[in-house]
């Protein structure tokens, strides 16, 4: 029976492998995040046709997913800042996370206005606003992954 053994640099590191699952989170929760928001968008039409409340039923039970994905986007978008040697970044890619951290920032406040809207015009413009930045901010991420 032959064993593999990987020693010296052909071994993988934990760190890469820490770095690999801290990717994949990230990953799942833009999923969630920017993915959800227009699946219940394509669905409205449908939800709305089961009664008045339906939508906010379905609303509030996608919440449930919701902010907990945008609360690990925040947290393993940090974790990507500071796994990273960021004082060695151009000033152009410094600009480029900063305008992300933004965006989230406008995302998280506009989907939370969005929820908290008891006008259709609040709702349209509030859900217009959060899906667009959410979009510009998953846009962002992949050009600062280079």
């Amino acid at each position: 029976m032959h064993v593999l053994t990987l020693t010296g640099s052909d071994a993988p590191s934990l760190a890469a492998g820490l770095g690999g699952f801290r990717l994949i989170l990230h990953v799942l929760a833009a999923t969630i995040w920017v993915g959800g928001q227009f699946t219940v968008l394509g669905l409205l039409p449908t939800v709305r046709t089961f009664g008045v409340d339906a939508p906010k039923k379905v609303a509030r039970a996608f919440g449930r997913l919701l902010w907990p994905a945008y609360a690990l986007l925040v947290v393993t978008g940090f974790w990507n800042i500071a796994a990273l040697t960021v004082k060695d970044a151009s000033s152009a890619w410094k600009t480029v996370l900063m305008i992300k951290i933004t965006v989230v920032v406008i995302t998280g406040v506009a989907v939370f206005l969005h929820q908290r809207s008891t006008s259709k015009r609040g709702l349209a413009i509030w859900g217009t606003i959060g899906a667009v930045a959410s979009v510009a901010a998953l846009c962002l991420g992949v050009f600062l992954a280079g």
